[in-house]
C-alpha cells in the first residue's frame, strides 16, 4: 500500500497561521512540485506544498491491483536518455529502482498487427509498398540527425514528414497516429513535437536496433514515495486534499495562496505546477474588486491561450495477455483508442498478482462522449473493438476494469509554439510557473518535469536571496510586462 498519507505531513503540528509568512508555497503535489520544493528546501528554504488529491503524484499517481500491488493510473515508461530521471533516483538513494526491459512495438493497421520493434521490421510492412517502406526508414534516420529543432519550429508536421518520407507514407503510418492523438489540431501540430518522438525512440535502441525502455520497480510511487520522505526530513509542509482556489496578490507582487476552505498562506513566492488554464483561474479568482498586480489580466489572458487535450485510460486487469507487444500504435480511425499498451509485456505480470495489466489511451476534448460517459459504459463501448482486434478475447479474460480521466493531459504543441509558451518567472513579482506546457521542445514527461521543476526551483532560490519585495510598479512597466 501507499506510504503517502491523505492530510498533512508527518512533522506538521498546526494548521498554518495567516501572519505565517513561509518563502515557498508551490501548487501541485505531482513531480514537478515536489522536485522544486526538495531543490528550495535543500537550500534552506521554508516551503509548503499544496495538493488537492488525496495522494501525491498527479498525472503520475498510483492505484491498487493484483491485491494490492500499485501502478500508476496512466502509463509511464523512460528512456535510456531521461538522465533527469536516473539522478534523481541517485539523489533519493534509490538507483536500482530504474529497471531496463527490452520491449516489442507494433502498429495495428487495416485489422492486422504488425512488428515494428526493429529496423528489419520495416521492409515487412506489407500496408507500404516496398519503397515506401525504405522511405519510411530513411524518414526516421533523417529526422533524428535533426540537432537545433529551430529549423523545424515554423513547420507544420504534416509538412516536415511530408518531405521526409512522402504523401503514401505519410497518409498511411503518421496521418492516422495524428488524428488518433490530437483530433481536430491534427493538422497544426508542430514539427517540433514529432521531431522529440523520432529522437527518443531512436535513443532507446540498443546495438542490435532493439528497444531499451526504463520502468521504476514498483512503479512511480517508489520514487514519489522517497521525494516525500526526504521533503519531510527537510521540514518541508505537504497538504493533501488541499485545493488552492486563488493565488493572491497585490500592487508589489504575490502575497500568498487561498485554499477552499478560506485559509490563507502567506508567501514571498509561489510556484504554480498547474496546467495554464488552471494557473489562470487562480489568478483570477479574486474578482475586479480585490486590488491585484496590474500584470495578473494580461498574464491570465496569455495563460488561457495554451490548449490542452483530455485524456481517458481505461486500465485492465485480465487474467491471460491480448499479445505479445508492449505498445501497440493504433492507425485504424474506427477504433476508439490511440494506444494499447500492455504494462506487462514490459514489467512481469508476477510482480502485479499475475494480472495482465492493459492501458487503452484517448486523448481527446474533455466534452467529447467517450469522456463524459460513466466507468461501465466506457468498459462496456470498448469490449467489440477490443474482440475485433484480438480475435478470440472474451469478458471472461477481464477480472477487473478502472476508468481513469484527465481534464488537462497534452498541450497542443503547434508551429512557433515558444513565442505562446508561458515564461517561467512571470510579470508578477515572486510568480512562477512550472507545467508540461513549458518543457517544450520536448513533449510532456515526468523526466522534463523534473528538469524543469529543477531549473525554475534555482530560478526562485536566486531571487530569495533578495529580501525585500519592489515596489509597485508603474504604469509604463505594467505595460511593458
Amino acid at each position: 500500500m501507499s506510504m503517502i498519507p491523505e492530510n498533512v505531513t508527518p512533522g506538521t503540528t498546526s494548521s498554518p497561521e495567516a501572519d505565517d509568512t513561509r518563502d515557498v508555497v508551490v501548487v501541485g503535489g505531482g513531480f514537478t512540485g515536489l522536485t522544486a520544493a526538495l531543490e528550495l528546501a535543500e537550500r534552506g528554504h521554508r516551503v509548503t506544498v499544496v495538493e488537492r488529491e488525496p495522494e501525491l503524484g498527479g498525472l503520475a499517481g498510483s492505484f491498487d491491483v493484483g491485491n494490492g500491488r500499485r501502478i500508476e493510473r496512466f502509463y509511464h515508461h523512460w528512456f535510456g536518455s531521461d538522465r533527469e530521471m536516473f539522478d534523481l533516483c541517485e539523489r533519493l538513494g534509490v538507483p536500482e529502482a530504474l529497471e531496463p526491459h527490452l520491449t516489442r512495438t507494433g502498429m495495428y493497421y487495416a485489422n492486422s498487427v504488425y512488428r515494428l520493434s526493429r529496423p528489419l521490421d520495416l521492409l515487412r510492412f506489407a500496408p507500404l509498398p516496398f519503397l515506401d517502406r525504405l522511405r519510411l526508414g530513411v524518414l526516421a534516420l533523417r529526422g533524428r540527425r535533426v540537432t537545433d529543432w529551430r529549423t523545424l519550429e515554423h513547420r507544420t508536421a504534416e509538412e516536415w514528414l511530408v518531405s521526409l518520407g512522402g504523401r503514401r507514407v505519410y497518409d498511411v503510418v503518421w496521418r492516422p497516429l495524428l488524428e488518433g492523438k490530437f483530433g481536430q489540431y491534427a493538422d497544426q501540430v508542430g514539427a517540433t513535437w514529432m521531431w522529440t518522438k523520432l529522437a527518443l525512440r531512436g535513443g532507446s535502441r540498443n546495438k542490435s536496433g532493439s528497444e531499451v525502455l526504463y520502468y521504476l520497480r514498483g512503479g512511480s510511487e517508489t520514487l514519489i514515495n522517497a521525494l516525500h520522505k526526504r521533503l519531510t526530513e527537510l521540514g518541508v509542509e505537504v497538504l493533501t486534499r488541499t485545493a488552492a482556489c486563488e493565488v493572491t496578490t497585490d500592487g508589489a507582487g504575490v502575497t500568498g495562496v487561498r485554499t477552499e476552505d478560506g485559509t490563507l498562506l502567506p508567501a514571498r513566492q509561489v510556484l504554480l505546477t498547474v496546467a495554464p488554464e488552471l494557473a489562470a483561474n487562480l489568478l483570477s479568482a479574486a474578482g475586479p474588486d480585490v486590488p491585484a498586480h496590474p500584470a495578473v489580466p494580461a498574464l491570465a489572458r496569455r495563460l488561457g491561450d495554451v490548449r490542452y487535450l483530455a485524456n481517458v485510460c481505461l486500465v485492465l486487469e485480465n487474467n491471460r495477455r491480448l499479445s505479445d507487444t508492449y505498445w501497440l500504435n493504433v492507425n485504424d480511425p474506427s477504433f476508439p483508442y490511440v494506444g494499447v499498451i500492455e504494462h506487462t509485456n514490459m514489467d512481469s505480470p508476477g510482480r502485479y498478482g499475475n494480472r495482465h495489466v492493459v492501458y487503452l489511451s484517448k486523448y481527446l476534448p474533455a466534452d467529447a462522449e467517450l469522456y463524459r460517459m460513466s466507468d461501465e459504459e466506457v468498459f462496456t463501448y470498448s469490449l467489440p473493438h477490443l474482440r475485433r482486434m484480438f480475435p478470440g478475447f472474451d469478458r471472461s479474460w477481464v477480472d477487473d476494469y478502472h476508468v481513469w480521466r484527465a481534464e488537462y493531459a497534452q498541450p497542443v504543441i503547434t508551429p512557433n509554439y515558444s513565442r505562446i509558451m508561458p515564461p517561467a518567472r512571470t510579470g508578477v513579482h515572486g510568480l512562477y510557473l512550472a507545467s508540461m506546457a513549458q518543457v517544450f521542445p520536448e513533449d510532456r514527461g515526468t523526466n522534463h518535469a523534473v528538469r524543469e521543476a529543477r531549473r525554475t526551483a534555482h530560478l526562485m532560490a536566486d531571487r530569495l536571496r533578495t529580501t525585500d519585495r519592489p515596489a509597485a510598479p508603474r504604469a509604463e512597466e505594467t505595460s511593458r510586462a
